[in-house]
């Protein structure tokens, strides 16, 4: 098979093109044949850093494609099943950027009629969102539709793949989401996501604008710079409400105001989707299951989040896109559908 490895840490120079023979399922296991591979964030901080003990890594955590093989154990009716796949690369050097990966068969979650692409953009985006949905202490652990019904999210940075994600996650569930952008363009995004109102924080007061929405303030603030955003979030945040971290765009150190947040008894939760608890990870992953089934999950421009293909051996490509935040989700096309 043809797979993306790199032997050391280092800028996109360290990744090769090389051909791999394709692995064999161990126990509890399935080999998939991949059509379509998602970029994050980590792959290409993970690429920096270089790789484990093992001396190589495929990078790569999420992917969409067919079962191809099953190991001992694992119901062999599964051959030939359509796949999304989440956290390939995790502790693991088998990654999803090559056509074939292998996974613990809990980490291939049926994709039904949905499209390949559509698989490659759920896994780490929209298992995050889910936790930074469900980490408050008055919000539900599962999301469905009507769970957050009566509740207010506010989406910090409504055009990114994790923001995407909660506002499309957080509609399903029948909550009121406020986002924020930085540009009217991003503001369509937003929008076409599903947010019931979108603030461009450069042009408008994003605490007014909240407080006019939500009088009482929202009950989930989902973060990608807390760095520049606690003081608005002190602000807005309802009795009880959480604000949810899962990124450090803007800034590694937050300062907080200690009175304001003990009063409404505010939570402050951090979120790595990795590391998560295990039984809200495997709730994230029966809930966006359930969403992409019932229609609800959409990619593309026309869902907010525009889609940037690139082929296997142009994968330093896709990876210095992702480094240079480009606006939606950066993919690779492994092999065809």
């Amino acid at each position: 098979m043809r797979a993306i490895v790199y032997e050391r840490g280092g800028d996109v120079s360290v990744l090769r093109l090389v051909d791999r023979p394709v692995p064999e399922p161990g126990p509890g296991e399935v080999l998939v044949r991949l059509a379509v591979a998602g970029v994050n964030p980590t792959d290409w901080k993970s690429r920096q850093q270089g790789p484990s003990a093992g001396g190589w890594q495929i990078p790569g955590q999420d992917g969409a494609g067919v079962v191809e093989a099953v190991g001992e154990g694992v119901d062999r009716a599964l051959t030939g099943e359509r796949m999304w796949v989440w956290e390939a690369a995790w502790q693991r050097p088998w990654g999803t950027a090559a056509e074939y990966t292998v996974v613990p068969v809990r980490q291939a979650v049926p994709l039904g009629d949905a499209s390949f692409d559509l698989g490659a953009c759920l896994g780490i985006p929209f298992l995050t969102a889910h936790r930074c949905l469900t980490a408050g202490e008055f919000v539900p652990d599962a999301l469905h539709a009507g769970a957050l019904a009566d509740h207010t999210v506010l989406v910090q940075g409504g055009a990114g793949a994790v923001g995407n994600a909660a506002i499309q996650l957080a509609r399903w569930a029948d909550a009121t989401v406020v986002a924020t952008v930085s540009s009217p363009e991003k503001a369509q995004l937003a929008a076409a996501a599903g947010a019931d109102h979108v603030i461009n924080y450069r042009e408008q007061d994003v605490v007014a604008e909240v407080r006019a929405i939500a009088p009482e303030g929202v009950h989930t603030v989902v973060e990608v710079s807390a760095a520049r955003n606690a003081a608005t979030d002190v602000q807005v945040l309802r009795g009880g409400g959480a604000v949810c971290v899962y990124a450090d765009d803007g800034g590694d150190e937050v300062t907080l105001p200690i009175r304001p947040l003990m009063v409404p008894n505010a939570r402050w939760q951090f979120v790595l989707v990795y590391t998560e608890p295990k039984a809200a990870k495997a709730q994230a992953v029966t809930d966006v299951a359930a969403a992409v089934a019932q229609g609800a999950i959409r990619v593309g421009e026309a869902a907010g989040l525009p889609l940037h293909h690139h082929p296997l051996d142009a994968t330093a490509a896709a990876h210095r896109a992702v480094e240079n935040s480009v606006v939606g989700r950066v993919l690779l096309t492994t092999t065809s559908e």
